[in-house]
Order: C-alpha cells, then structure tokens, then sequence
C-alpha cells in the first residue's frame, strides 16, 4: 500500500512565507530569504513572485553590512 501525502503542504508552505514576509522586522534575514525563495518559486501571481524576488536582492545586498558590523563588534570567528 502506498502512503499519499495530502497535497496541502505546498500551500502550507506558501502561507507560512506569506506570513514571514508580511512580519519581515521580527524574522532573521536568514528565514527571510528562505520565504522570499518559496514565494519567488511558488507564488501565486506573477506580481508575488517578483515581489520575492526583489526583497531577496535587498536582503542578499544587507549581508555584506551585517558582516562588517559583526567584525567591527569582535563576533565574527566566533
């Protein structure tokens, strides 16, 4: 017998995304770019898709400021 999963994950996934990028100051970066790469790939419309997309640019474009303020406060290495 073979086991089927209910195929609600996908939109599970989806609305959890939805819910990450609507509430993006309390969520680290790296779960940000997790939900944007979901919603980038299984978006609803066009308009949601791109929209992930460009968030996921600003948030990749961040990355190099968090690391010079991790350095400059002595976290980095650590």
């Amino acid at each position: 017998m073979t086991l089927k999963l209910p195929a609600l994950w996908p939109a599970d996934r989806v609305a959890e995304a939805r819910a990450v990028i609507a509430d993006v100051a309390h969520h680290s970066d790296h779960l940000i770019r997790l939900a944007c790469n979901v919603l980038a790939a299984h978006g609803e419309t066009d308009g949601e898709r791109k929209d992930a997309r460009a968030l996921l640019v600003v948030i990749d474009a961040r990355r190099p400021i968090r690391q010079a303020q991790r350095e400059s406060n002595g976290e980095a290495g650590e």
